[in-house]
């Protein structure tokens, strides 16, 4: 009887692991699907120059491209804004926050606007590249970073560079 016990027990924990490895299993079946998404950088426009702070505040826009079958989101888009090859600073487009089902669904085919808010420091880079900045002036944006996706069951982080003329 006590050997018997023992193997349904064994037995049971078993199944549970087979079940958690089932479910890994599963959710990894996304990954290929949010790697195909395409962020691309669309616009960067000056919306407000503080001259008191000495800060420039500007609507970075990127388009988000769904090219897979699967309907996903976006959580994070973490980036670095260059004017040519120089580091303006860092950016981060966030709805961490935000429950899965109160984000914006990317459809198979969809294409998205995001637009985030970037701020430059004039102490952060040189009084050239931000007299440039402020007086609208830089014609070729850069940006590289990471986003992140999402589906029910997964989530990817992808590498990215893109730029704007």
């Amino acid at each position: 009887m006590a050997l018997q016990s023992k193997l349904t027990v064994y037995a049971a924990i078993a199944g549970v692991f087979a079940l958690m490895g089932g479910i890994i299993f599963y959710a990894s079946l996304d990954n290929v699907e949010l790697e195909q998404v395409e962020i691309e950088l669309s616009n960067v426009e000056l919306i407000n120059v503080n001259t008191t702070g000495d800060q420039a505040k500007f609507e970075v826009t990127f388009l988000i491209k769904n090219p897979s079958d699967k309907t996903l989101t976006v959580s994070v888009i973490d980036y670095q804004l260059y004017d040519d090859d120089v580091l303006l600073g860092s950016g981060l487009y966030s709805t961490a926050d935000v429950a899965l089902p109160g984000r914006a669904l990317f459809y198979s085919g969809a294409e998205i606007p995001l637009k985030n808010t970037f701020v430059l420091n004039k102490d952060d880079v040189s009084s050239e590249i931000y007299e440039k900045a402020v007086n609208e002036k830089i014609d070729d944006f850069k940006t590289e970073g990471r986003i992140t996706t999402q589906t029910s069951w997964s989530e990817f982080d992808k590498d990215f560079k893109t730029g704007y003329n």
